[in-house]
């Protein structure tokens, strides 16, 4: 028999101390814990069993075993499931194969974790919460399938390594022994245990049994009472989502969720319901109220688990939900597909298609109903899960307008703080509106404040404010209401007739200082035109209708991607008094060096509006600087702003 010791990755150190030395207020959750990992291992031994015959696994019933040993001072969480081999155990105790890892460390540091023991879960590493309570962990297991003897010793105490040891082990399954500190040896009492199984694990569908000591009558000697020990079920075990709705509490709802998920904060919504007709099914689906910190990785694993027939045959399955509901926790169950379904029979399933249809119409309608009937709830929800939801709008053609219609949106209309809805747009619209409008930035105070918005707050049209970075590339096509979007950075802007006139008149005007400026610029901008969209400020950048959103283009170079360089165009306000100075400069010597300041300085006004900064800052100082002094030669000098000279 080998032993091999070895150490722990620096990020399980790091979770060890941060929960051995952090968290105080939720010790007993290491048994739901363990509890949980064991009721996974016997999911995945009675799937095996079914398709493997060398995976027989069991000396009767899928069962878990509790023993509290006070005299040893241990307390084995024991199982009959799928078992690991020596590679498994390294895996599995050794390392967190996880992408968002140093984010939930982050986390960890960052929060309060006594009151926040749902980031215990989230990330796979419950296992090392059973620290907080013991000293020493050994865990034997033996994988299902293999040799008869070939079991596998781990052991730690949580100094920064672990051994591993070959060993004999007749049964395959999992024990996991823990070695309880002196003063955490309450958890060896069994009202305590009892007390902590029907509190956290009372749902687990495999029962849950300790062996306790019991009086009965003597067999050999009537009339008298002998002690003998016993294997007692502590848990209900029939599977929740079975039950009657009727005969499920709240509280019964919210631990099943906490043992699927993994997460310790209340669910939103819960949302459970069975179906009958073409295809029969029972669902078990949860909305969560806050976001898990891995939703936006690759390696997030989306869909609820699929049973067939009351047996587990995958832990997540995303064919049965679409994308933008990959926050939706939960579970299947039908009665309609094989017990040897894989996913890429699932694929092309029929029932698989009408299952996925039926829950997501579901969830779509039950957001539906919180929105209307619990909005301060329905907030909270959308604040964490908006971004994700609106990508069904790229994404499910068909219900697109089911998704639109709960979607929020701050606007030019609203104080900060309150949100408005598509419907709520369409009915405020003017009557010869055709477009919604709309506006991307990262910042709601920032967008505000936005020069681009002056003309559509003149005219008093509203204009949405889109804070996400994919909100373009999902608005640019979309149309809702038969009314098309249209975004206010981008493209050619006018509002009305008058407007267009307007526009005509100043276009005639200024058409040869627009040629001028264009030349000057003729390699920082694709053209220069009067603008719609301004009243106060002097100029801005646009990029043309097809253009991509600026905060688009930025998270794509991130990711690598090549993105052309384009040009955008160059918009003035024909409104604006240094219009009027630039002509007359232009119309008397249009070789005046201050002409040539002025363009450069137009355009590094409109970078700075946009958020960029000046091509070259040290040249936009000296002409600033240069206009500041010509503007000081006067004895009395006034404002240079344009409510001063209007």
């Amino acid at each position: 028999m080998s032993t091999e010791k070895m150490e722990f990755k620096t990020e399980v150190n790091q979770i060890l101390d941060l929960m051995i030395h952090s968290l105080y207020s939720h010790k007993e959750i290491f048994l739901r814990e363990l509890i949980s990992n064991a009721s996974d291992a016997l999911d995945k031994a009675r799937y095996e069993a079914l398709i493997n015959s060398d995976v027989t696994g069991t000396k009767g019933e899928w069962k878990i075993k509790i023993t509290a040993d006070k005299d040893a001072g241990t307390l084995t969480i024991s199982d009959n499931g799928i078992g690991m081999d020596r590679g498994e155990v390294i895996e599995s105790l050794g390392t967190i194969a996880h992408s968002g890892t140093k984010e939930f460390l982050q986390s960890l540091k960052n929060k309060d974790i006594q009151d926040n023991p749902e980031l215990i879960g989230q990330f796979g590493v419950g296992f090392y919460s059973a620290f907080m309570v013991a000293d020493k962990i050994i865990v034997l297991s033996k994988k299902a399938g293999t040799p008869v003897t070939s079991g596998i010793k781990w052991e730690s105490t949580a100094d920064g390594s672990f051994t591993v040891e070959d060993i004999e082990k007749n049964d395959s399954g999992t024990e996991v022994i823990l070695y309880i500190k002196e003063e955490e040896k309450k958890y060896l009492d069994e009202w305590q245990i009892r007390s902590i199984i029907k509190k956290y694990s009372d749902y687990i569908e495999y029962p849950v049994v300790m062996e306790v000591e019991r009086e009965k009558d003597s067999v050999i000697e009537k009339g008298t009472k002998v002690k003998v020990r016993e294997e007692e079920t502590v848990n209900s075990g029939k599977a929740i989502w079975l039950k009657d709705k009727s005969e499920i509490t709240d509280t019964e709802y919210s631990e099943f969720y906490h043992h699927i998920s993994h997460d310790f904060a209340e669910p939103a919504k819960v949302i459970h319901y069975k179906a009958e007709g073409t295809s029969e099914f029972t669902s078990l689906l949860y909305i969560p109220s806050k976001a898990p910190l891995d939703i936006f990785y690759k390696d997030f694993k989306i869909g609820p688990a699929l049973y067939v027939k009351r047996v587990q045959i995958m832990d997540h399955c995303e064919q049965l939900i679409p994308h933008n509901l990959r926050f939706v926790k939960g579970l299947v169950d039908s009665s309609d597909l094989p017990l040897n379904v894989s996913r890429e029979m699932l694929q092309n399933n029929r029932q698989t298609d009408i299952i996925k249809n039926n829950i997501t119409k579901k969830i779509l309608d039950s957001l539906a109903e919180m929105k209307n009937n619990e909005y301060e709830k329905y907030l909270i929800f959308f604040n964490e899960f908006g971004r994700i939801l609106k990508e069904g709008l790229h994404y499910d053609y068909a219900r697109k307008e089911m998704i639109a219609d709960l979607l929020l949106f701050h606007s030019t209309k609203t104080e900060k703080g309150i949100l408005r809805t598509l419907h709520d747009y369409i009915h405020a619209m003017k009557p010869d509106q055709k477009e919604i409008y709309y506006i991307t930035g990262n910042l709601l105070d920032d967008l505000i404040k936005s020069p681009y918005l002056e003309m559509f707050i003149d005219k008093d049209y509203e204009v949405l404010f889109m804070l996400d970075d994919i909100d373009d590339l999902i608005f640019s096509n979309f149309e809702y209401k038969g009314k098309k979007f249209k975004s206010i950075i981008k493209g050619e802007i006018s509002i009305d007739k008058e407007e267009k006139e307007s526009l005509r008149e100043s276009k005639e005007k200024f058409e040869k200082l627009l040629m001028y400026i264009k030349d000057a610029l003729k390699d920082e901008v694709k053209d220069v035109r009067i603008s719609g969209r301004l009243k106060d400020s002097p100029c801005c950048l646009v990029g043309d209708e097809g253009d991509l959103d600026p905060r688009m283009e930025k998270l794509l170079k991130s990711m690598g991607q090549d993105i052309p360089e384009r040009k955008k165009i160059l918009e003035i306000n024909p409104l604006h008094p240094i219009f009027d100075t630039m002509l007359r400069i232009f119309e008397k010597d249009r070789s005046e060096d201050i002409l040539k300041e002025y363009t450069a300085l137009i355009l590094d006004q409109a970078l700075l509006l946009e958020g960029s900064k000046p091509k070259d800052p040290v040249l936009f100082i000296k002409y600033l600087s240069n206009l500041m002094l010509e503007h000081a030669k006067d004895d009395h000098p006034v404002s240079l702003s344009h409510e001063a000279q209007g």
